[in-house]
């Protein structure tokens, strides 16, 4: 308790030093006398690794200061949050003492408290852009981003692994791609390596060690291959300064799971950055003149040539990358820009994160660069009291009541939304309970509103719908589902007047039918059905009218007298059964909804009888994969918002292609032995085969035509009885 008194007087000593011009009268005395009753009246309880919220929030305070650069509010913020959270002061009382931009961020603060509880995938690009709207201060976001990082430094004792799982992951998923997208590239690299330490431990010192092993020959290294290029660039006249860099840990594991390459193996360790003063006019001349040098002195990758100088990016990164093998022969990266790139590339934030990699929203470029702008500038931060977030101002942020996470354009209603959940869903659609309130299918959605659909049995889609609907996939869903009412009316219809007409001994004529048809007005076959059926035309007045038309071509005689209804034929009896025949592998998805349009995944085959699951594909198309496909892990870590539960269901006589690697000696005549199994299994259509023999050996691919797993389990264990074959595997 004493070191940690000590540590919070050492820590309020610096913060003031940095922060007392901008502080007010009575706010350290206010501060005060808030902290030392919640310490006597014991009312702030240490979180889950055991450490004390009052010295936490001095670290953060001192963080959000020195790595920032934020001051009087962002600082009593950050001081002030424990005892809001512990429910000893309120926002407004917050208000009254510290003024209106400090109640204003933490009230921000618990908005994404709440947020949180709703507990929706952290892992989603969905979910760090409603963050971002959800913040009504910028410093919120920015606050938040400094806590994660202190509390990443600080938990590295902790025994409360579960925890320090949870937070790492969050760190990785959420708070470094914020970070970055802030231009905060120094907090992003440190929280990556440590969300690196905490859940992969041994490969972040496994790496750690290697790069202090080679720090010392590494730092040589750099300052040799510099030197002779530096000595070429002065003799040639050109202005400039070269920057030699080390790639951090957490990049450095990226490499090597991406190219499955030892440490050794990322041979583009090094990086150097070769920046040219120079007019505008000349910097291509200047930056191909360099280049020219470079690659004269050391054998370039032409491979590895990137030419952002001829055709920059689209966000407009500009730069020459080229890989050229040094001394030693080790490969090292050079980046060739002027003054005027570099200054585009590091301070024009939405072109450095989008050249990183991270995916870009409309609407962001500029206003993230007014942000950087601001903290960069120390009579920008003035600004930042006003600043409200407009960033989202065309898009809502929406949960389910399990905390899914949906994006919409601004103005769609609660119909856009069932129609997103699924077709049937928004055709049933009667209204939505949103935040638990009971509203109509009209009502526009609001960030962060939690909506729960209420559907009927009895409702059907209406024409209206299309003017209540704002989005274009809930329009098309609609009118597809306004066609098969009619169609299912004008069926109804057609049925009714068809018995109708037996009642009266009539058999109904096609060519007489279309005739009356014609007569009666219509154009549209389907608009005099949907008439029938709405009860506008009198069946009875439609058969008088029939009779006449008959009688008036040909008097009614006991040769065309209508057939007695026991030997009537529905007309399309034949496609009701060949309907019901071909529903056969309906994939049940979720609540049992049958008949969506899914495609099964070529990367893992899925057959009848396979576990699987379905991903949400970005057109939504939904895609099923086998529980073991190999790209399943990724698909669940990354995207977890869009994987939905799937079975198996309704088995009929649908064949499905999948491939078997096999792999066995070169032996006389086992391919015939193989192809034979096959062969004689009449329900079993071999596509193709692909063989190839090295070495005494034979692998060979063979697609198979085949209806489930049961039945491919069988005809493996069976291949692997032939003599000479040693492994045989799906693939």
């Amino acid at each position: 308790m004493n070191s940690e008194k000590e540590e919070t007087l050492f820590l309020y000593q610096k913060i003031r030093e940095q922060i007392a011009p901008s502080l007010i009268e009575g706010d350290e005395e206010n501060i005060r006398q808030l902290l030392l009753d919640a310490i006597d009246t014991n009312q702030l309880q240490r979180n889950v690794f055991g450490l004390n919220p009052i010295l936490l929030s001095f670290q953060t305070a001192l963080l959000v200061v020195e790595e920032i650069g934020l001051k009087r509010d962002s600082v009593l913020a950050v001081l002030l949050r424990p005892c809001v959270e512990g429910g000893m002061l309120t926002v407004d009382e917050v208000k009254d003492k510290f003024g209106e931009s400090v109640a204003r961020i933490l009230h921000g603060l618990q908005r994404i408290q709440e947020l949180y509880q709703k507990n929706p995938v952290i892992e989603s690009e969905n979910f760090r852009n409603l963050l971002l709207s959800f913040a009504e201060d910028m410093r919120v976001i920015l606050i938040m981003i400094a806590d994660r990082v202190n509390l990443m430094r600080q938990i590295k004792d902790t025994d409360n692994n579960d925890a320090k799982h949870e937070v790492s992951q969050e760190a990785a998923y959420l708070y470094a791609p914020l970070a970055h997208k802030l231009g905060l590239y120094k907090l992003k690299s440190e929280l990556e390596d440590l969300s690196l330490k905490y859940l992969e431990h041994d490969a972040y010192y496994h790496i750690k060690e290697k790069l202090s092993e080679t720090k010392k020959s590494r730092d040589a290294y750099i300052e040799h291959f510099i030197e002779p290029v530096s000595q070429r660039l002065t003799e040639a006249g050109i202005r400039f300064h070269i920057k030699g860099r080390t790639k951090s840990i957490h990049s450095i594991w990226q490499k090597m799971k991406k190219q499955k390459c030892p440490f050794e193996g990322v041979y583009d360790l090094f990086a150097i950055r070769i920046i040219i003063d120079t007019p505008i006019e000349k910097e291509k001349m200047h930056c191909w003149q360099a280049f020219a040098i470079v690659t004269s002195m050391y054998q370039p990758n032409p491979k590895r040539l990137r030419d952002w100088l001829s055709v920059p990016k689209s966000n407009g990164y500009e730069s020459l990358h080229i890989t050229v093998l040094g001394p030693e022969q080790k490969w090292v990266e050079v980046q060739i820009r002027t003054e005027r790139m570099d200054e585009i590339a590091e301070r024009g934030v939405a072109a450095h994160w989008r050249y990183k990699g991270v995916k870009g929203e409309s609407g962001l470029d500029e206003w993230l660069t007014n942000i950087r702008s601001m903290l960069e500038t120390s009579d920008g931060m003035e600004a930042m009291d006003q600043f409200k977030m407009d960033l989202y101002e065309d898009e809502v942020f929406v949960f389910t009541p399990k905390g899914d996470l949906f994006k919409f354009a601004k103005g769609a209603t609660v119909l856009d939304f069932a129609y997103h959940i699924h077709s049937k869903v928004g055709s049933a659609c009667t209204g939505a309970r949103i935040n638990g309130k009971v509203v109509t299918i009209r009502q526009p959605l609001q960030s962060g509103d939690q909506v729960e659909i209420m559907t009927s049995a009895n409702q059907k889609p209406k024409q209206d719908w299309l003017n209540i609907a704002q989005t274009s996939r809930a329009r098309s869903k609609i009118r597809l589902a306004l066609k098969e009412t009619q169609v299912k009316e004008g069926l109804f219809a057609k049925e009714m007047l068809e018995r109708k007409f037996k009642n009266r001994k009539l058999e109904m004529d096609d060519s007489i039918m279309q005739l009356l048809i014609r007569k009666l007005g219509f154009k549209e076959v389907s608009d005099f059905y949907r008439q029938v059926a709405n009860g506008e035309l009198d069946p009875a007045v439609i058969i008088e009218k029939y009779i006449e038309l008959q009688q008036g071509d040909q008097p009614v005689t006991g040769n065309n007298v209508a057939e007695s209804a026991a030997n009537f034929v529905l007309e399309n009896s034949k496609h009701s059964v060949a309907t019901n025949q071909m529903a056969d592998d309906v994939l049940v998805i979720d609540r049992n909804l049958k008949g969506i349009d899914y495609q099964l995944a070529r990367c893992c085959q899925p057959i009848y009888g396979d576990k699987v699951f379905g991903f949400v594909t970005i057109n939504g198309g939904i895609k099923i994969h086998r529980e073991d496909c190999p790209n399943a892990p990724e698909l669940k870590k990354r995207f977890g918002y869009r994987i939905v539960k799937a079975r198996w269901s309704g088995k009929g006589a649908s064949q499905y292609a999948i491939t078997l690697r096999i792999i066995g000696n070169d032996d006389i005549g086992i391919v015939n032995n193989l192809t034979n199994i096959i062969s004689r299994d009449e329900k079993l259509i071999l596509r193709s085969i692909n063989i190839d023999s090295h070495d005494g050996l034979f692998s060979g691919n063979l697609t198979i035509m085949i209806d489930d797993n049961t039945r491919l389990e069988a005809l493996m264990k069976k291949l692997r009885t032939v003599r000479g074959v040693k492994q045989v595997e799906r693939i």
